[in-house]
């Protein structure tokens, strides 16, 4: 037994340190590898930048390809891919796997290795070079463990935590197997990025914000002490919090008699509020954000918007507001496919009615408000107008220009944005809900060569920090100080919208926001206009930036489907929106595949997954109380078991799943 798990723990080591000798940039000048040992490296602070270097990509959020990070949030009420994600809405689809899945430690044991060989040559002064350097770098590894930790966190819950590479000894890897509860392992988390904090430079020593910076590692902290803090108040009492009732960590020794650190859930929750306000501050109040002209650039001769450029320009450096980015180089053949994709069907990832309809009106009131002056979704423009500038200025209008200088480079751009292609099956062309964002785009031609975009990536920056202070502060004390007002206040500044808050509140029926917006909901219940409006916020800000599912889980705000499916929207196709479009293409009520667009009968608004009777989401997105973590496959049991017992194994499986391979959730 003890040799399959240490391949499962420990297997990766080799590769790793292969990856990182050919990382080096003086690679050429040292000895053939055949005559190479690990310890004769970790000698010099370059070495511990290149090796940093080889975990930024698999473990940092960037632009692998197509639409990029810009794609993150689908499967969510922001936004809806071409293809459903059956196995998390439609109960019983998603099963138990039999081996493989995310309970993996590939990236974590190559970054325990680095600690345990660079540790003690640090501390003994064996590594040369600068100082601070060789004390960012190590601040790195710290930064980058505990984001990786962060992830399974976020995908299992309660987990291992383990800190050193492992003997291949059946003992302390039967030990290695056993789960922490998930504010144990939040906990650990923060105390790497404490780590990391107390090591890394204010600045990185790239000069750029290429790598990672101080400021990144508080604003992680204030993400993942909101995260927990905000899980533990929203899931307490159910199974998915230590001592909660069905809790599965009870069923083994090691936890039966857990206590929180904090004395109770309560005062875990407390704490780990406070520690998200406590590093969000930091953020925020150094770091200003970028200005906002309000205007959309349609010509050469129009100035240029720098909140919209940063979403798309070649170098963020500049943008006192990003915190650190990836950089991309057309000659390395580091590209993406991020430009095309803004300037067309966003690769068929497209906006819902739902965060369309939850934009406020410039004016600061909801778009049911009598007051408001909202001018209807008949057509795109209408949608838009006199909107919240971030609405006004992200979502695509046909006739816009999308390209302000052609190159030969250019072989795939849109120059003009085209009526939404809603019939299209390809996912390079098909715009889902007729609705598509414009984040990502850049002016250029050059950036339009086919999956040939060079445009940086965004990785952290401060507005979130914002964000998650005025967040914490409610969630903790049930108001809005001073400093969450000014950031807030800062905010909506930004957005264009009429900065007094309180009248968006007192404005705000929760009754009618429910329909677009599932974190309207916590626990299946409506929550109050003050929060509802604080994560109004907060979706508004990050469209097509990869939070929305992080944010909706750790509210849980999926509860309320699990008795009444969720229905994805698109635009009003079934208005006078249907005149751009030839009748003929306009095919519904068939059972053949062969329909392209929703019933009418079925809504005015287009239904991308509700186009035919054989579609699995006909009647909508459903829930089952168990998605809110994954299941660990059952081969993971088997391996850390006695005699393929999984009884004996010191694992446990995630509420609600079973450990039997193949099966869904319990009641599926």
């Amino acid at each position: 037994m003890n040799r399959k798990i240490y391949k499962s723990l420990n297997c990766i080591l080799p590769a790793a340190v292969m990856l990182f000798l050919f990382s080096c940039n003086d690679f050429l000048n040292r000895e053939p590898l055949s005559q190479l040992s690990p310890e004769i490296f970790f000698t010099d602070e370059s070495q511990l930048a290149a090796y940093a270097n080889n975990y930024y990509v698999s473990i940092l959020p960037s632009h692998l390809s197509y639409y990029g990070t810009y794609a993150w949030d689908a499967g969510t009420d922001n936004q809806a891919y071409l293809f459903p994600d059956e196995n998390r809405y439609v109960p019983g689809q998603w099963r138990v796997g039999e081996s493989g899945g995310d309970w993996s430690f590939d990236l974590i044991y190559p970054l325990n290795y680095f600690m345990d060989k660079v540790l003690p040559k640090w501390e003994a002064g064996e590594i040369t070079g600068d100082a601070g350097n060789i004390k960012h770098y190590i601040g790195e590894i710290y930064f980058l463990r505990a984001y990786e930790y962060f992830a399974k966190l976020q995908e299992f819950g309660d987990f291992p935590i383990i800190k050193h590479v492992l003997p291949d000894e059946l003992d302390s890897l039967t030990e290695a197997s056993k789960r922490y509860p998930c504010n144990e392992v939040a906990r650990f988390i923060l105390s790497d990025l404490d780590q990391a904090i107390s090591l890394l430079k204010e600045s990185a020593p790239d000069g750029q914000k290429n790598r990672i910076s101080r400021y990144c590692a508080y604003l992680v902290k204030s993400r993942v002490a909101l995260y927990e803090g905000t899980w533990l108040k929203y899931f307490k009492g159910t199974a998915f919090v230590p001592n909660g009732e069905g809790w599965p960590g009870k069923t083994k020794d090691y936890n039966a008699n857990y206590q929180f650190p904090a004395g109770s859930i309560d005062n875990e929750i407390d704490y780990f509020l406070g520690q998200a306000m406590e590093a969000a501050a930091i953020v925020a109040d150094a770091t200003p954000l970028v200005e906002n002209t309000g205007l959309l650039q349609q010509s050469v001769s129009d100035p240029v918007n720098p909140y919209h450029d940063m979403f798309g320009d070649v170098d963020l450096s500049g943008y006192s507001e990003v915190l650190q980015w990836r950089q991309y180089d057309l000659g390395l053949g580091l590209t993406h496919g991020v430009v095309i994709g803004a300037q067309l069907g966003n690769y068929s990832n497209g906006l819902t009615r739902g965060i369309v309809d939850s934009y406020l009106m410039a004016n600061g009131l909801p778009i049911y408000d009598p007051a408001s002056g909202y001018a209807g979704d008949d057509y795109i423009a209408d949608v838009r107008k006199n909107r919240d500038n971030r609405l006004w200025l992200f979502l695509k209008e046909p006739g816009q220009i999308n390209m302000l200088w052609d190159s030969p480079q250019n072989t795939h751009g849109t120059p003009v944005e085209p009526v939404p292609d809603i019939t299209n099956g390809s996912t390079s062309y098909a715009y889902t809900t007729g609705y598509t964002c414009r984040k990502g785009n850049n002016y250029n031609g050059n950036q339009c060569g086919n999956n040939l975009s060079w445009t940086g990536s965004i990785t952290f920056r401060a507005a979130e920090a914002y964000l998650n202070y005025i967040e914490a502060c409610y969630e903790k004390n049930g108001s809005i100080d001073n400093k969450a007002g000014g950031y807030w206040v800062a905010i909506r500044n930004r957005a264009k919208v009429d900065p007094d808050y309180q009248r968006t509140i007192g404005a705000t029926v929760m009754e009618k926001e429910a329909p677009n917006d599932w974190g309207a909901y916590s626990a299946g219940k409506l929550i109050d206009p003050t929060l509802y409006n604080i994560r109004r916020e907060r979706r508004s800000e990050f469209i097509d930036e990869g939070l929305r599912f992080m944010d909706l889980t750790r509210w849980r705000a999926m509860d309320q489907m699990i008795n009444t499916p969720y229905h994805i929207e698109g635009f009003k196709l079934w208005g006078p929106m249907q005149n751009w479009y030839d009748p003929s293409i306009l095919i519904y009520g068939l059972d053949n595949n062969a329909s392209t667009v929703s019933s009418p009968s079925r809504s005015v608004y287009l239904r991308p997954y509700e186009k035919t009777s054989r579609s699995l989401l006909l009647d909508g997105y459903k829930w089952v109380m168990a998605y809110y973590l994954s299941p660990i496959a059952i081969r993971h049991f088997l391996i850390t078991s006695d005699n393929n017992d999984i009884s004996t194994s010191p694992m446990y499986q995630n509420p609600g799943w079973p450990t039997v391979a193949g099966s869904g959730a319990i009641g599926y």
